[in-house]
């Protein structure tokens, strides 16, 4: 509309071309069209322009405002429903869905057949999983729109999710006879329906009727390969076994690289012995010599001498083709020791015959290998020993093997794998930095080297070695974090926590908090999306994972971390610095004492410039987003709250912040025992150890891992207590007598002790708990903990470190002395691990690889 003819038009008329103007996101002009309107006396306090004009703001992110304005719209015409509906735009955008569907509701109200307030609605029904209520607005939207695709679709998948299933298959069906296709013709859409038509079947236990429905669409379904596998899932559950066993055939001469369809045939086939589960595999090995598949399925059930020829087959063929993953795929088998050793014995065999005729075994026919093939066989067996604890013999295989072909990627990849299982991730950081100078291209082995750099703790040069795969002109960690490269803000989270930078790391675990409300929220896109696509089977999918995304690995470990953390500053809270440097420099001499200060100033000087660093990229980035926001027509939404460490790491409740992450995962993971520790450990602190305690001791069942018994200990404890009623104390007793015995704690720890006496782990929880109980068995309880006797299970570098941490920190008494002992003993059985090198190894290192500038700069500020 020309500006000219602004003042000559009815105000009430350019409010439609106001709302048109927010519909194509022109908001600035949408602001011109609203103040045309409330200039005019008699309009200025319109209640649905001014709900508008709040709604518009909001898109450029004056939230405070707009809410003003909405209300202020909404309390002059309270019966229009553009003022409900824009106030629910509103708490949407604000994510407050509940307040949100209220205002639909209301809007609804004052005009109940309006389609797009039913609809966004609907949207809000199943964002939240209101399952009954989104049930009642899709069948409003089909009264209203019967013609119209998505009502049907909608409806019917609004009984699928309730369960319903004959309902919906009912509804699809019906609508199904309305469309019009010619059977030859390609419809892929028409196909999506029938296929989601089929599964809502297969979910009802409508097997044969789902059969049926597959042959006589068959030609109208595009997928082919979902109708063949679909197919043969419904024969076996309809116990068609013959039929199951020629669909599952066809399927592999399709594919024989595909593990199910071998399970399925012989599901199919039921074999009733080995010898008949075997043959069904040999079958396979005539039709398709090459696969690899079905000559690694026999090893799980195969034992034995069977089980050594197969065995060496499989592996005489990876090896000639040089196949890097063949020990990946036999690592499944390495819970069981006999057939350990046969991999053991079959793969020195080979080494040792190809090192003298170049052949796997000196009975062959006289075919020789390639040189490459002892490469590998060296490459496994460095594996095969690292993966059985024998890091020494691991490292001269890789060494060996290295020598022979240094230019081979693998090689360096496994040394550092090596060294990280011997505990020296800095070597292993050191050896992947190798692999990725090799190929400095490969995004892979620079992930592999970056997610080393962190574990060693050297977080800048992660972020250094990640920028050559980021966007030019941005912060490495920026781009991370806009991409959700949730493994990089993980290992930094749990890098920072080693160092105690506790701020650092919960800003981490915020922001792979914030990743998963975000995808949470693109739920929206989809809503309509897919039905409008008819991607049914995928949307569903999608609902059903976004009920247990939290169960995701990485939000576990984020939530984990913060919730450590949180405990932490709960138990340690911060204190002034000044008064913390006053308490450590009272004892210092004059000497230390100046060197201390010297160390301070370098580095305050040091972060000095690299705030200064920080600063100008902020600056340079800003600028591009500036000139960024000024070429685009309109800016849309308002900036996020910035998460800042200093802030994240002074909290004023650091418990109630540990439940927020604790939540989810009580929901969601409650099978894992981790989750119901940190919620003990919680609740403990907040003085609800009882309640707490009743959940958590039942999920602690024998045979409970060590980490448990602290738990059961302190319910025992509590119920010995005089403190507590009679009543309490007494239900108390009797469910941890059926539980646990008598329910008396020193009992139930010696007991414990007496039954897990062989497992290190087990004796250090039990030596810690003696300790708590009573303070004068100190001595007895390191005794107990430091034994490492070969008759003893379970030993390994971690509970190793754990056993001398504790040591070390006072857990059981002052014992400097015994903890070096200890420490030399593990130095002995590890000689590679970093926590058991003598004292002063780290500066010896460093001399030794010339980062000698430190010193030499301390020396110099002394004289």
């Amino acid at each position: 509309l020309p500006s000219v003819l602004l003042p000559r038009c009815d105000f009430l008329s350019l409010f439609p071309f106001f709302q048109r103007c927010y519909e194509h996101k022109q908001y600035r002009n949408g602001l011109k069209f609203c103040k045309q309107i409330l200039s005019n006396p008699k309009f200025a306090e319109h209640g649905e322009t001014l709900a508008m004009k709040g709604l518009t703001l909001n898109c450029l992110g004056k939230k405070e405002e707009a809410y003003d304005l909405v209300r202020r719209g909404l309390r002059n015409d309270l019966k229009s429903h553009v003022c409900w509906h824009v106030y629910g735009l509103l708490q949407r955008s604000d994510k407050k869905y509940d307040e949100a569907i209220k205002c639909y509701r209301n809007a609804l109200k004052w005009d109940k057949d309006n389609l797009q307030i039913l609809r966004d609605l609907s949207l809000l029904q199943i964002q939240m999983r209101d399952l009954e209520g989104y049930r009642e607005t899709r069948y409003q939207l089909l009264q209203l729109r019967p013609a119209q695709r998505a009502s049907w679709i909608g409806y019917a998948i609004a009984y699928h999710l309730l369960e319903d299933y004959e309902m919906a298959a009912k509804i699809i069906e019906e609508f199904r006879k309305t469309q019009q296709t010619s059977p030859d013709k390609v419809d892929y859409e028409y196909s999506e329906l029938l296929l989601y038509q089929n599964q809502v079947l297969r979910e009802a236990g409508l097997y044969k009727e789902a059969l049926e429905h597959l042959s006589n669409y068959e030609k109208q379904i595009c997928d082919k390969l979902a109708v063949e596998e679909t197919r043969g899932e419904l024969l076996l559950k309809l116990e068609r076994l013959d039929e199951a066993a020629e669909v599952y055939r066809r399927m592999q001469e399709r594919n024989p690289e595909n593990w199910s369809y071998y399970h399925g045939l012989e599901n199919a086939l039921k074999p009733g012995s080995v010898e008949e589960r075997l043959k069904i595999y040999e079958e396979t090995w005539e039709k398709f010599p090459k696969g690899l598949v079905p000559r690694r399925l026999p090893l799980n059930f195969l034992s034995g001498e069977k089980f050594r020829e197969c065995l060496d087959r499989y592996l005489r063929l990876n090896f000639s083709k040089g196949c890097p993953p063949v020990f990946t795929t036999l690592k499944s088998l390495y819970g069981d020791k006999e057939k350990v050793t046969i991999i053991e014995e079959l793969v020195v065999g080979y080494e040792t015959s190809l090192k003298s005729c170049r052949m796997f075994s000196q009975n062959d026919d006289g075919k020789e290998e390639p040189p490459t093939t002892l490469l590998w066989v060296q490459y496994f067996l460095a594996q095969h020993y690292d993966m059985i604890g024998q890091q020494t013999l691991a490292l001269e295989y890789i060494n060996t093997a290295i020598e022979s072909t240094p230019t081979l990627i693998e090689l360096f990849l496994i040394k550092a794998k090596i060294y990280k299982h011997a505990g020296n991730i800095r070597e292993a950081a050191q050896w992947m930095d190798e692999a990725q100078a090799l190929d400095t291209a490969d995004r892979f082995i620079n992930s592999k080297c970056a997610k080393y750099m962190l574990k060693a703790g050297m977080i800048k040069e992660a972020e250094e070695m990640c920028s050559k795969f980021t966007r030019e002109g941005a912060s490495a960690v920026e781009n991370l974090n806009e991409m959700q490269c949730m493994w990089f803000q993980t290992e930094c989270a749990l890098a920072y926590k080693s160092m105690n930078k506790f701020g650092e790391a919960l800003k981490k675990c915020h922001e792979i908090e914030r990743h998963f409300v975000e995808i949470t929220d693109d739920q929206f896109d989809f809503h309509t999306y897919c039905m409008r696509k008819m991607t049914l089977r995928s949307y569903v999918d999608l609902l059903k994972l976004e009920d247990v995304l939290r169960m995701h690995p990485f939000y576990y470990k984020a939530a984990t971390t913060a919730i450590q953390i949180y405990l932490s500053l709960h138990d340690n809270p911060l204190t002034d610095d000044s008064k913390e440097l006053q308490a450590d420099t009272a004892n210092l001499s004059d000497k230390e004492l100046k060197k201390l200060r010297n160390k301070q100033r370098r580095a305050q000087k040091k972060a000095q410039l690299e705030e200064e660093k920080k600063n100008a990229e902020k600056e340079k980035q800003l600028k591009n987003q500036k000139k960024k926001k000024e070429d685009d027509d309109e800016e849309i939404g308002g900036p996020k709250e910035e998460l800042i460490p200093e802030k994240l790491v002074k909290v004023e409740n650091p418990l109630e912040e540990a439940v927020k992450f604790l939540m989810p995962l009580k929901q969601l993971v409650k099978d894992k025992i981790d989750t119901h520790l940190l919620a003990f450990e919680i609740y403990f602190r907040k003085g609800r150890q009882i309640p707490l305690c009743g959940r958590a001791v039942p999920v602690i069942k024998a045979p409970p891992p060590p980490v448990t018994i602290s738990p059961v200990v302190f319910v025992c404890s509590v119920s010995e207590s005089k403190e507590l009623p009679e009543v309490v104390r007494t239900v108390l007793k009797q469910e941890i007598a059926r539980m646990f015995g008598d329910g008396i704690a020193k009992s139930f720890n010696q007991a414990y002790l007496s039954k897990h006496s062989s497992s290190i782990p087990h004796r250090l929880a039990a030596a810690k708990m003696m300790v708590c109980l009573d303070p004068s068995t100190e001595t007895k309880a390191a005794e107990l903990a430091t034994a490492l006797d070969e008759s003893l299970n379970n030993r390994t570098i971690q509970v190793c470190t754990e056993v001398l941490e504790c040591l070390r920190s006072g857990v059981f008494g002052d014992r400097k002395e015994q903890a070096e002992s200890y420490r030399a003993e593990c130095h002995k059985l590890y000689p590679y691990t970093l926590a058991f090198m003598p004292p002063g190894y780290e500066e010896n290192t460093k001399i030794a690889n010339g980062d000698v500038s430190t010193e030499m700069e301390e020396l110099a500020n002394e004289m």
